[in-house]
């Protein structure tokens, strides 16, 4: 009976985790010149992108976000954002909130080296690269971590922690 009851409170939480979304009302199919790096060879705004996101699973105690593109020719990516601690009663990020100071969440370290947003600059002539920004509603209020951790290390708790992630993909290339 508890092998039942299990499986039906897990096939619920899953239901409810399937409404989880991401949106935003900056990023469409293509990132603009706002979401792109300035430096690099890049000459963009560098300015992070508006995301709201909506019905995450019961139980949900902070949230995180993440900005990563897959197709950085390192062999790891590029992670391009990294936010968490992000309050359970707070279901928006404005534009612009990756490029100052908050005290209602942290920013921790980028592989460009330093903590905030850090946009789009891929290769010129490489293909189209794909930037997935990432909410993911967490199970603990906090991570215990600092803005000095670096991706990988927010990535394993994150991992450890998630009860649901949503998505938007936007591509960029040059």
């Amino acid at each position: 009976m508890k092998k039942i009851a299990l499986s039906i409170f897990f096939s619920a939480s899953m239901i409810f985790a399937q409404n989880f979304t991401l949106s935003s009302s900056d990023l469409q199919g293509q990132l603009t010149s706002k979401q792109v790096f300035n430096g690099f060879g890049c000459t963009g705004e560098n300015i992070s992108p508006e995301l709201s996101w909506k019905d995450a699973p019961k139980g949900t105690k902070s949230f995180a976000i993440t900005a990563y593109d897959p197709d950085a020719p390192t062999g790891s990516g590029w992670w391009h954002w990294v936010v968490f601690d992000i309050s359970k009663d707070k279901f928006t990020l404005p534009t612009g909130f990756g490029n100052s100071e908050s005290k209602n969440a942290i920013q921790s370290i980028t592989d460009y080296g330093k903590s905030g947003f850090g946009g789009a600059c891929p290769p010129v002539g490489d293909k189209a690269h794909r930037y997935v920004f990432t909410v993911h509603a967490l199970d603990i209020e906090t991570l215990g971590l600092d803005k000095n951790a670096n991706p990988a290390l927010v990535g394993f708790y994150l991992n450890s922690h998630t009860l649901a992630k949503a998505s938007l993909i936007s591509y960029y290339g040059r």
